[in-house]
């Protein structure tokens, strides 16, 4: 961290500003013949200077400190976020659901088609789910990379309408493999390759259900406060970027065996 950052420059700001206040309400010395001038704020501001220079590691040490607390902040307003809704996050009526769809902890990842991030996050997933027969997850597309992103998850929601869990999932790796840009095309044709009902899919594609669906995401990732891709949810916990298979499968036991209700 330098002495340059945003976090920095506030911390200083406000150790300034302390300094001034409390040299400020300092009472008197008593039977002072010939009291001293009052510190004027410029005098207080180049003692604090002068003493940040002396020791940079106060700034260090206050910064810190307020980020320390404002990630408390943030985690108590997800967790109010969460609690308030638990049902649309694990509801998922238009979401894909894989694993054990009566498993008792759900994994909810927010993803993107063209996330380099997401595509080797996936083996993790597909091995969480081969090595914990009780799992439940719930995939929500989160296009946020680019326009064809947007136009291949519309093909992704309106897949998932008509396909079942295992074909759904077949869609999912294909088209989340490989290096080639994840396109409305592309996602038509990997469709067609597994299967799907072509002429269905071109009608729901544009539906009003499948616009809905994107929008409740993109509306959860904002209260979560979610910027990037993958992302998780787990129980209380909020996970950013591809944290790999041991930190999924840690999140998972804890949220087991701390969890007091029939799903979590």
């Amino acid at each position: 961290m330098t002495l340059l950052t945003s976090t920095a420059r506030r911390a200083a700001a406000a150790l300034a500003a302390a300094a001034f206040a409390a040299v400020c309400a300092l009472p008197a010395a008593a039977a002072e013949p010939a009291p001293a001038a009052p510190l004027t704020r410029e005098d207080v501001e180049k003692i604090v200077r002068e003493t940040l220079i002396k020791n940079p590691e106060i700034l260090q040490e206050v910064a810190a400190e307020l980020e320390k607390r404002a990630s408390a902040d943030e985690s108590e307003r997800r967790k109010l976020v969460l609690e308030a809704n638990r049902e649309r996050l694990l509801g998922a009526p238009q979401s894909a659901v894989l694993g054990n769809p009566q498993g008792d902890v759900t994994v909810v990842e927010f993803f993107d088609y063209n996330c380099g991030f997401c595509k080797r996050a996936l083996t993790d997933l597909i091995e969480l789910m081969k090595t914990d027969d009780r799992v439940r997850v719930v995939l929500k597309d989160f296009p946020v990379l680019r326009e064809s992103s947007v136009d291949a998850a519309k093909v992704a929601v309106a897949v998932k309408v008509q396909a079942t869990p295992a074909k759904f999932l077949e869609f999912h790796q294909k088209l989340m493999g490989g290096r080639a840009e994840a396109t409305r095309e592309r996602a038509l044709a990997v469709a067609k390759e597994v299967g799907l009902d072509m002429a269905r899919l071109a009608k729901d594609i544009d539906s009003d259900g499948v616009k809905a669906s994107l929008q409740e995401t993109f509306q959860l990732a904002q209260d979560l406060g979610l910027s990037g891709t993958p992302s998780y949810v787990i129980g209380d916990n909020v996970l950013i970027g591809a944290v790999g298979l041991p930190k999924l499968q840690d999140h998972v036991k804890s949220t087991r065996d701390s969890c007091k209700t029939t799903r979590c």
